[in-house]
Formats: C-alpha cells, structure tokens, sequence
C-alpha cells in the first residue's frame, strides 16, 4: 500500500522561515531510516503558497488564482510518499518523525494512494489499466 505523508504548512512555513540546521539534521536521519526500511518512494519540502498558483475549472474555463493562499491549516508545506503495509504501520512511522515544526503546534496527514485495481469496476475491460501501466513505465524509462 502507498500513502501520502502530508506535512502541513504553518504560519512559519508560508513566510518562508527554513528549518534549523538541527532539524534538517534530525529530518536527514529519520530519511535515512525510512530509506534503510524500504519505505520512502519520494518526499520534498515545499516553498510557501506565495510561490504558488491555483487553477481554477469551472465549466470550460480556467481561471488562475495566484498564491499566497489564506487558509494555512490547509496548506501543505512538504510530503513523503511512502509503501508501507498498512496505515497502522505508516501511523507508527509518522509518530517516530521528528516534529515538523518545532515551536509550534503541527500536523501531519496520513493518506493511501489510490493503485490501478481500485479502478478495476469503472475498467471491465482491463484497458484503462493496461494504458495507465504503459504510461507508467514510460515515466519510468524518462526518469532513467
């Protein structure tokens, strides 16, 4: 099973405040365990919603919102996608993380990736899925 680590954005973050050196220390480490326990698939920082644009569909039409964004206990200011067994066992991974955000209060979001066979009822006939896993692997062969 995949999820979703959402690491969620704070005053702080969305005013650009960088992280100590301690703490991008002690992220380093917790990585690391991630990495070593076959976990982690991916996982950036990401800067303040100021930076950022939204776009907007409504109908046929695009309407492009830029950043910042007024809401910040629904922003997110990192992520980590992680295949784990289960949501208990990435509970008990996102509860050994060093806090996000020291100095604050924080949270972080826990949400399973939706894989191909979910799909399977809206795809009878297996095509769908078969096109998704060729584009997959043409992302994969990009990236190589």
């Amino acid at each position: 099973m995949r999820f979703m680590i959402l690491i969620k954005a704070t005053k702080d973050s969305e005013t650009g405040v960088l992280p100590s050196t301690e703490l991008l220390t002690e992220m380093g480490k917790y990585n690391e365990e991630l990495v070593k326990a076959g976990i982690l698939l991916a996982g950036e920082g990401l800067h303040p919603s100021a930076k950022g644009a939204r776009v907007k569909f409504s109908g046929g039409k695009r309407t492009v919102i830029d950043g910042p964004f007024a809401e910040t206990k629904e922003l997110i200011a990192g992520f980590w996608l992680w295949q784990v067994k289960s949501k208990e066992e990435a509970i008990e991974w996102v509860k050994r993380c060093p806090d996000p955000m020291p100095g604050t209060e924080s949270e972080i979001e826990i949400r399973q990736v939706f894989e191909s066979e979910d799909f399977a009822p809206s795809d009878p006939t297996g095509e769908l899925m078969e096109k998704e896993q060729q584009l997959r692997e043409l992302t994969e062969s990009k990236r190589r």
